[in-house]
């Protein structure tokens, strides 16, 4: 195993040399009981079975629509359910109104998300009314809340009601949507880890999403996100490795590494390998494509990790590095573990470490007992960091979650007020930031056009700029260099250069 082999390149002590062999076969047990069982793999069959006797009766074909709302990491998922889909024999519609099968794959972390899923379920009414053998099936982090799972269960045109975890038996609750009568609810929170030999449909055919890891442990005061997605499991470092080098052979050429706290890959599995490690054995593999990832947490980001990320060439120049506030008391009553001082102290390093990297973050404005002088402090991080683009929230209360019943909730227009200034300031540092790349050439992977006549060409630099440009004939999917022209704060301008 390549990661093996890291491992004992990393002066390995003779003691841990005499576990290696052991250690290979508890690896190769666990691998094995992680794989898509075969009893799953014969509901796949099942089911096939099932659309397939009544496309030759009919004539006509089952299809399916998935939505997914949230993180990258839903739309991971989405992919993963999406393949098993069309593996069992549904064909894909983009129109939810030809769809015989439809899917939302939900988000817990935003109060927004919550109610626009819940609005469109009503909407839904009348697609059942027309077809009254449509299957609505809702899953994801949403119904892992007991709030939300009972509230749902009201709602009667929704047949079926899945959990987090239940990616390696979905085959069967298909099966059983399919030949059983009555509402199927599968929120069962097993603290499982991720599989391995799930299909999966890719939305796009350059830039790919693959998740080395699953859940968190950090307890964020404000997060659900332990207690919908579990604890923290990483994918062996072999199975990740194996996957990008597949994507790479397929002509990706923009992979993201997902995770909750990817700098925490592999503390779970004690095997002397970290994230840094993985970046580096990921930059091994032949071939031009890029490595992003995300999300980082501050309190895990090490000098180790911006050190590979200077030495490896196709790790992209950015990081996103949530902050979330720059005031120390915030920070603490937020449980994040670190003070704006470290973080600070985390930047400064990466920019004397990695030539022209960039930062991004998320911001939470009117977190429970934020004062003006807690947020002018946030305002003040803000200026120093000169940031190229922030995720900015207005705190909205999830329940279950220690913030949720704090004193002191911030009233609704004092937050609008502070986010708009928080907009405004960012603004103003993103297009600073995008000014300085005026004049200079910057390799662009073009992503696609931005207009129906395919006049203007969109892509990103390894920074994560947003670029457009002229189309040129053939570059479409491909490296291109730019020269640049002018900046706005959300993107830069510019035209080919051969």
């Amino acid at each position: 195993m390549d990661f093996l082999i890291s491992i004992m390149s990393k002066n390995t002590s003779i003691v841990e040399l005499f576990c290696i062999e052991k250690l290979e076969k508890m690896i190769k047990l666990r691998m094995e009981d992680r794989k898509l069982g075969d009893g799953q793999l014969e509901y796949i069959e099942k089911v096939r079975n099932i659309i397939r006797d009544f496309s030759l009766k009919t004539g006509i074909s089952i299809k399916y629509f998935a939505r997914t709302y949230g993180c990258q990491q839903n739309e991971n998922d989405t992919e993963k359910l999406s393949g098993l889909l069309e593996a069992m024999g549904f064909e894909p519609t983009n129109d939810i109104n030809f769809a015989d099968l439809i899917i939302f794959n939900t988000c817990a972390v935003r109060e927004h998300a919550e109610r626009k899923i819940l609005g469109n379920l009503g909407a839904l009414m009348k697609n059942k009314r027309e077809n009254p053998a449509l299957k609505i099936v809702l899953c994801g982090c949403m119904f892992q809340q007991p709030h939300m799972a009972e509230k749902i269960k009201s709602y009667r045109q929704v047949d079926m009601i899945l959990g987090t975890h239940v990616m390696g038996s979905f085959p069967e609750k298909i099966y059983k949507l399919y030949t059983e009568k009555g509402k199927i609810i599968d929120l069962e929170n097993i603290d499982t880890l991720p599989l391995e030999n799930i299909p999966t449909k890719r939305e796009n055919s350059i830039k790919a999403w693959v998740t080395i890891m699953s859940g968190c442990n950090n307890f964020c005061s404000y997060c659900v996100v332990p207690y919908v997605r579990g604890r923290e499991h990483s994918r062996y470092p072999d199975d990740v490795i194996s996957e990008v080098k597949d994507l790479v052979d397929k002509g990706y050429k923009d992979i993201t590494l997902l995770g909750q706290n990817v700098n925490s890959y592999c503390k779970d599995l004690d095997i002397g390998y970290d994230f840094s490690d993985l970046l580096s054995d990921l930059n091994k593999i032949d071939g031009k494509f890029r490595i992003r990832f995300m999300t980082s947490h501050p309190k895990d980001a090490t000098r180790k990790l911006f050190d590979t990320i200077a030495n490896c060439e196709k790790v992209c120049k950015h990081v996103h590095l949530p902050v979330q506030s720059g005031s120390d008391r915030i920070l603490k009553l937020m449980n994040r573990r670190y003070t704006s001082e470290q973080y600070l102290a985390l930047v400064e390093y990466a920019e004397k470490k990695i030539d022209g990297v960039t930062f991004t973050s998320d911001i939470i404005v009117g977190f429970p007992t934020e004062t003006e002088e807690d947020f002018e402090k946030t305002l003040s991080l803000v200026e120093k960091v000169g940031f190229n683009g922030l995720y900015t929230f207005l705190y909205s209360p999830r329940e279950n979650t220690p913030a949720a019943i704090m004193d002191g909730q911030v009233p609704s227009d004092i937050k609008s007020e502070r986010f708009n200034r928080l907009l405004e300031l960012q603004n103003q540092k993103s297009i600073e930031s995008n000014l300085r790349y005026i004049g200079k050439i910057v390799e662009v992977l073009t992503e696609g056009y931005t207009d129906e006549e395919k006049t203007t060409m969109t892509g990103r630099t390894d920074e994560n700029i947003i670029v457009k440009f002229p189309a040129e004939a053939g570059v479409l999917n491909e490296f291109v260099k730019v020269k640049i022209e002018r900046a706005a704060n959300w993107a830069i301008f510019g035209r080919v250069v051969k």
